[in-house]
């Protein structure tokens, strides 16, 4: 994503508008003969782009991301040393090392969160959770509300006493 693609205001929600996926395949599986080769987006007809709203904590954290480092110079505002596209090999060092400085020492040898695309699965059950609708929470991630249910809602670690709660208060009415 490059910054003119971002909203990030001073306060509030902001947007980002997806325009490629750049997958990483390796040299000799991309038709560029380059690490990673820019796709449209998965599901989508060509050109097609895709909002997604920005939390404003999240928003405020690529403002001082920006504000620190910049951004490559093709805009994009997540880049290596020299201004590349960063590597698999790099997020997954640094969400391993996270995981332990983030869990608890309990769940650290767990599957919870095992690798950053689990977040994807924890945000839209998160979303759904917080009783937002399907329609919108699939229309959100660029997905259907029939892929949304039966891939990513889930129930996020440390809910159940959450639902026990409001099943128990149902009851006694």
């Amino acid at each position: 994503m490059t910054l003119p693609d971002c909203v990030l205001p001073a306060e509030g929600w902001g947007r980002v508008i997806l325009h490629v996926t750049r997958p990483q395949a390796g040299k000799k599986w991309t038709d560029t003969g380059q690490l990673h080769d820019e796709r449209g987006l998965k599901g989508r007809p060509p050109g097609e782009t895709r909002p997604v709203p920005l939390p404003p904590g999240l928003v405020a954290i690529w403002r001082e991301s920006i504000q620190t480092f910049g951004t490559a110079s093709d805009g994009r505002l997540f880049f290596n040393e020299r201004g590349g596209i960063l590597a698999f090999s790099t997020y997954d060092t640094v969400w391993h090392e996270a995981r332990q400085l983030g869990l608890p020492s309990d769940l650290v040898n767990t599957p919870l969160a095992a690798r950053p695309y689990d977040l994807r699965h924890s945000a839209l059950s998160t979303w759904l959770n917080a009783g937002v609708a399907p329609a919108e929470v699939a229309e959100r991630a660029g997905n259907s509300v029939e892929v949304l249910m039966t891939k990513y809602a889930k129930c996020p670690y440390g809910r159940a006493a959450i639902a026990n709660h409001r099943i128990q208060a149902l009851l006694d009415e």
